[in-house]
């Protein structure tokens, strides 16, 4: 059935709308050919990547060239890319699947494909005039050539449009020399072409550049030595040195000044892609984690049998499954948000744009949310291992090593939550979302009455999702009274910010693993589904308990006298379960499928 308009919830509205599960997209929906898709990129990985972690980890960068060279010819880095460029031109959620197994091998690989597909060949497809795609991205699309990014400076990090390296017109016209210094940069060591930032005279705005490079021939640009990293050890990652770099006009990428729009659009989609590209690492550790602890004997016992064993098992998969639920849910939205951009007589290059640029919000979320859990669970894999998990012949310190970067690279995860909460206020100020009417409403809620009648909660998860409306509410609350108290200077307030964002983040991981344990509840049967009804219900529990944290910390931040006790009773009414679930049994029942079929089995 063609998704309309009014069936997609824009991107943020799912904290005032809500969304019925046969509505999300799940990972058990995965068309024949992305599940070919989804074999043949872990064949690839399993053949190719995982049996040669020493070599990674000993820093050999040729060995991650040789794999992308590899990925390359079996498609991999063309998913993304229009058919007419000698792309695969599958859609976002096989973009999604592909960058998901691909990076469980190795973070190094990870890196690499990642800065490759994403930001260092996105931003010619979706800016790029004909003649630079015609001329660029097959060559990045088949591996051909490699593609990196230069965007951050010594002096621009985080605010990446306040960069020193220039452009400078010749005097006749025809090109550009460009002068500066970027690091940091992915793939500098075997790329050929870089996308790469720079400000003419005195711009406001940074310029983006498609700049070749041939180490033959080096037109100025000089690279650094390999940075010695915590992880991600085989990730070429340099400094680049411009030195009256010339560049033609005509290799400008998009207009002047617009460069830091496609810096930040280019991010969107990396965010998205990090999340994924987190996910089968998580699975992997789950996985080995178990094994380990099913072997493992002490006291003549498997540790797997040890309750507090079980707890991290659980506690693992949980969140494994929960960061599977929201990304694929997102990523099926702007899927057929780029589709209606399509039918309603759009570009693809300006389609895709917008599809991606819509679900901002929940792309900065997603990257916050996967990343930390993540590092939560390679840290929890080198305990299940004890002092064998601190050594470097067990997987789980590299794993852990190279999880690291996660929280740091499209943006560090502290402008990501405070991002995510701006872009919904900016939303709701130009009227795309409606958050001042349910605002208005909760406001009046606090004020009257409140109800005694005893709700039915006779059907499977009818009282999680009561609870999910009452988490949005606290939010609305939150969030209203901060706008209400600051108006535009609240982006100044950096710590409230994040707390909110902290609410926002957990009540759309929360919500998207209900619907997508619902859905298939429906379908498979809730016998079949036992254990992820668990971990639907176990991650909700964190996320109130999270949420009722940074709610307090949020009200007791800007409110005081009666507004301040007003708000905190509502709190304690938005966060109070009226059945509270036993998180030791939930998470006993998860802990147990996994240890019996040995492996992350979600």
């Amino acid at each position: 059935m063609e998704a309309t308009e009014k069936d997609i919830l824009r991107g943020g509205q799912f904290l005032v709308k809500e969304t019925k599960c046969e509505d999300v997209f799940t990972p058990e929906d995965f068309s024949e050919e992305q599940k070919m898709m989804k074999e043949a990129v872990m064949e690839f990985t399993d053949r190719e990547v995982i049996p040669h972690k020493a070599r990674f980890e000993a820093k050999d960068y040729a060995l991650t060239e040789e794999c992308m060279v590899k990925a390359g010819q079996l498609g991999f880095l063309g998913v993304a890319v229009p058919e007419a460029y000698g792309g695969l031109g599958m859609g976002f959620v096989s973009t999604v699947l592909t960058c998901d197994y691909i990076s469980s091998g190795t973070g190094s690989l990870s890196t690499a494909f990642g800065a490759h597909t994403g930001i260092g060949t996105m931003p010619i497809t979706l800016y790029g005039t004909e003649e630079q795609k015609q001329k660029y991205v097959p060559k990045l699309a088949s591996g051909e050539w490699f593609g990196s990014y230069c965007l951050t400076e010594p002096s621009a990090g985080s605010d990446a449009n306040s960069g020193k390296t220039t452009a400078e017109l010749s005097a006749d016209g025809k090109s550009y020399k460009i002068n500066g210094q970027k690091m940091w940069i992915s793939n500098a060591g075997f790329c050929s072409l870089m996308i790469v930032f720079a400000r003419i005279e005195n711009d406001k705005n940074i310029t983006g550049f498609i700049i070749e490079y041939d180490s033959e021939n080096p037109n100025g640009i000089t690279l650094g030595e390999e940075e010695h990293k915590l992880g991600i050890r085989a990730s070429s990652t340099r400094q680049v040195f411009f030195n009256d770099t010339v560049v033609p006009v005509e290799n400008m990428l998009a207009g002047r000044g617009e460069g830091f729009k496609i810096a930040m659009n280019a991010l969107n989609v990396g965010r998205i892609k990090l999340a994924a590209a987190c996910l089968d690492s998580q699975r992997r550790v789950t996985s080995l984690g178990v094994q380990y602890a099913n072997e493992r004997k002490q006291f003549k016992t498997p540790i797997s049998d040890f309750g507090a064993i079980k707890l991290k098992i659980a506690e693992m998969a949980t969140n494994t499954y929960a960061g599977e639920s929201a990304t694929y849910r997102a990523s099926k939205n702007i899927e057929d948000r780029i589709a209606l951009r399509e039918a309603a007589g759009n570009s693809h290059q300006e389609a895709e744009l917008k599809g991606v640029e819509e679900y901002a919000i929940e792309c900065s979320i997603l990257k916050v949310a996967v990343s930390e859990d993540v590092q939560n669970c390679t840290d929890e894999g080198i305990q299940i291992f004890g002092g064998m998990g601190f050594s470097e012949e067990t997987p789980m310190e590299a794993a852990w090593r190279d999880s690291r970067i996660a929280r740091i690279y499209e943006g560090t995860n502290e402008i990501n939550r405070m991002l995510s909460v701006g872009m919904l206020v900016k939303k709701a100020m130009k009227g795309h979302i409606d958050l001042l009417g349910p605002a208005q409403e909760v406001q009046n809620e606090l004020m009257g009455i409140p109800s005694f009648d005893t709700p039915d909660y006779s059907e499977l998860f009818s009282e999680e999702k009561e609870m999910i409306k009452k988490l949005k509410k606290t939010f609305l609350m939150v969030a209203g009274g901060a706008v209400q108290k600051f108006g535009p200077d609240l982006e100044e307030h950096q710590q409230l910010l994040m707390a909110a964002s902290d609410i926002l983040i957990e009540i759309y991981m929360a919500e998207s693993t209900i619907l997508r344990t619902e859905k298939n509840a429906k379908r498979f049967g809730e016998d079949a589904q036992s254990a992820q009804i668990a971990m639907a219900k176990l991650y909700l529990y964190h996320a109130v308990d999270i949420i009722e944290k940074r709610g307090k910390e949020s009200i007791i931040s800007f409110a005081e006298g009666d507004e301040q006790r007003m708000m905190l009773m509502g709190l304690k009414r938005f966060t109070k379960y009226a059945n509270y679930p036993d998180i030791v049994d939930l998470r006993n029942e998860i802990a147990e499928k996994v240890k019996a079929e040995n492996k992350y089995c979600f």
